[in-house]
This record gives structure tokens, C-alpha cells and sequence, in this order.
């Protein structure tokens, strides 16, 4: 690729991310139980796909670590988040932060996947489908069971931050 190109692809690449920079969305904590014990990351790419089967989607960006564990479960919980939850939200975006503690309200469901006990809501998922998209993996998960917290106002993402709704 020649250097215009490039700059001219980087140039949109940057257009991309602005536009959805400004694009807010929902905040999720993912999780599974991996041979090493529990994994999990903040999402902010938790949509909706389809009713029957119950189907949801995600993407992740890398195949190692916490990603590259729930790309190899065979089930996950997906755990939407409420404004309260802005705290265990960044622990889950950030390398080496704590995660899983007791003080974060962790259980699990009957199967052994992470529970968020107090999350908006918490599906237990069985991954159906992986998609490569360039440096990125699109998630297709079908879901087994759901739990309903409490009603809360939703966290959610917008311009780096999380912000609550106002």
C-alpha cells in the first residue's frame, strides 16, 4: 500500500471511530468460566439479533486474554449494567484491575458461569457463531436463561466515558 493510501485509510479509520465516538451505547460485562478460573471484559457491542432463537451479538477485538478465554467457552453470561455499575465497568476494561471479587457481588448460575447478582439483567448464553472480521471476532450466542435484577437506569458508553443517563 503506497503511503497516500495508507494515510488516506488512517484518515478514515479516524473519521470512523469520531463518528461512533459520538454514538452511545449500552454497557455489558461478559464473562465465562475458563479452565483457569473466570474471565470477563466490558462491552459496549451487546445488540439484540434475533427472538427465535433467542440470539445476541458482541464483538471483541483481540483473541487473547480475557477475549481470547470467552472465545473458547462454550457458554457465557452477558450482564447489562446499571448506572451503579460504573466502578466493576472499568475494572472489567482494564488489564489487572480486580475482577470477580466478593465485593463486586459475584455468583454464579447453576452451570458455573459468572452471576452478576445485581446486574439489570444477566443471560446465560451458548456461543453459536464466530466471525473473523479483520483484527476483530463477531459473537453470535444463543440464550438459555435470563435473570431480571432490579430496574435501574442503564450505564452506558459515549465519547470514551461512562456516563450515566440524565
Amino acid at each position: 500500500m503506497d503511503q497516500t493510501l495508507a494515510a488516506e485509510t488512517r484518515s478514515r479509520q479516524e473519521l470512523f471511530k469520531s463518528a461512533f465516538r459520538e454514538h452511545p451505547a449500552g454497557v455489558a460485562v461478559i464473562s465465562a468460566m475458563s479452565a483457569d478460573g473466570p474471565v470477563g471484559l466490558t462491552a459496549s457491542s451487546v445488540a439484540s439479533v434475533a427472538v427465535d432463537p433467542m440470539t445476541l451479538s458482541f464483538s471483541v477485538t483481540r483473541a487473547k486474554g480475557s477475549a481470547g478465554g470467552l472465545l473458547e467457552a462454550q457458554t457465557i453470561s452477558v450482564h447489562l449494567l446499571a448506572e451503579h455499575h460504573v466502578d466493576l465497568a472499568d475494572a472489567f476494561a482494564r488489564s489487572g484491575a480486580p475482577r470477580f471479587t466478593p465485593e463486586q457481588g459475584w455468583g454464579e448460575f447453576g452451570s458455573g458461569e459468572p452471576l452478576l447478582a445485581d446486574a439489570r439483567a444477566a443471560l446465560l448464553c451458548r456461543i453459536t457463531h464466530i466471525i473473523k472480521v479483520g483484527s476483530s471476532s463477531v459473537v453470535l450466542a444463543e440464550v438459555l436463561d435470563i435473570r431480571l435484577g432490579e430496574s435501574a437506569p442503564p450505564l452506558i458508553y459515549h465519547d470514551r466515558r461512562f456516563r450515566r443517563l440524565a
